[in-house]
């Protein structure tokens, strides 16, 4: 049977590179990278923390240099979500992360909305680009990355916010976020992976967010869990990352069950599946093994990331349904 049908909303394109194609793009590109093989970059994916893996996440980026890089990053990403089963994607892109390095913001978009572009053709997914602010840099360098993607608002549907969480309380972005509303993009942003509760209710109530991004902290905060659920807030978890970045000791741990059980709007997504162990299915497979899911409450989390999705209803309802026939047979 082929995967569920799903929608993507939590993956961070930076982080779908795999050792081979960064080889190919270093080659190309004449980056030297720090290590001799695909297999002893494989090897390094193993992360203490949030910040390990942003340090080698970083460095790696250095072979991203043209619109065709962009362009074949997001297109090989796509590829592999035909193969999960995702009907639908929303694509994190960091462009401080590039324009750090001299690439023009320009570029980076030019190249990965090429390969979103050609996507319901060649690979029956539509997709939504958001434009991620890094947290650990400054709400002025924000402001700027703002005002330089002006011209290309046109093919951004969202803000986000991410990379280290701990000490970058959402209200820093407070006024990066009022000017992404004012020109009618939707909000996001990570908040509660490593950083504490407050920082969603920071996230609501100071950024006026749509989504949460990880949230799994919420769960500490029983006033914050009932706002979530009388709101029906989504929150796009990330199973395999969290363990991988030690958030949780192990999958059988994760408390995705008991935020289905508390009402929450949850879903499951693969965060930055190069590094992490997972596409979206992988994630999908990983928690129905280790937390015993049922197919009934496999199809609920499929459900809820169309739901979650910034797609029109129209749109939603005929996902919705290619859910609700999934595994069923022909008539």
């Amino acid at each position: 049977m082929p995967p569920i049908p799903k929608a993507e909303l939590h993956l961070h394109i930076e982080g779908t590179l795999e050792p081979e194609l960064a080889f190919a793009l270093a080659a190309r590109n004449g980056v030297e990278l720090p290590y001799a093989s695909q297999d002893e970059l494989r090897a390094a994916y193993s992360f203490a923390d949030l910040q390990s893996f942003l340090d080698l996440y970083y460095a790696l980026m250095a072979v991203l240099r043209t619109e065709d890089d962009f362009a074949d990053l997001a297109d090989a990403y796509l590829a592999r979500a035909q193969a999960q089963g995702v009907r639908h994607a929303e694509i994190f892109f960091d462009p401080q992360a590039h324009t750090a390095r001299g690439v023009e913001i320009g570029t980076v978009i030019e190249g990965l909305t090429r390969a979103l572009d050609a996507a319901p053709s060649k690979y029956g997914i539509s997709t939504r680009l958001i434009m991620c602010f890094l947290r650990d840099e400054s709400a002025e360098s924000a402001l700027a990355t703002f005002e330089a993607a002006r011209p290309h608002l046109h093919r951004i549907a969202a803000v986000g916010l991410d990379s280290a969480e701990v000490g970058n309380p959402p209200s820093k972005f407070r006024e990066v976020y009022a000017l992404a509303r004012e020109a009618g993009l939707k909000c996001v942003a990570h908040a509660g992976e490593e950083g504490p509760p407050a920082y969603v209710w920071e996230a609501l109530d100071v950024l006026g967010v749509d989504r949460i991004d990880h949230g799994v902290r919420a769960m500490e905060d029983d006033a914050l869990v009932a706002r979530l659920v009388a709101d029906q807030v989504p929150l796009t978890l990330c199973p395999l990352s969290n363990v991988r970045l030690r958030v949780i000791d192990r999958l059988a741990d994760h408390p995705l069950r008991s935020m289905l059980d508390a009402g929450l709007l949850v879903t499951v997504n693969s965060d930055d599946p190069a590094y992490f162990g997972g596409y979206a299915d992988d994630n999908f497979t990983a928690v129905r093994d280790a937390l015993g899911l049922d197919a009934e409450t496999l199809r609920i989390l499929a459900r809820n990331s169309f739901r979650a999705a910034f797609l029109d209803d129209e749109t939603r309802e005929l996902y919705l349904k290619e859910v609700d026939a999934h595994g069923q047979p022909a008539a």
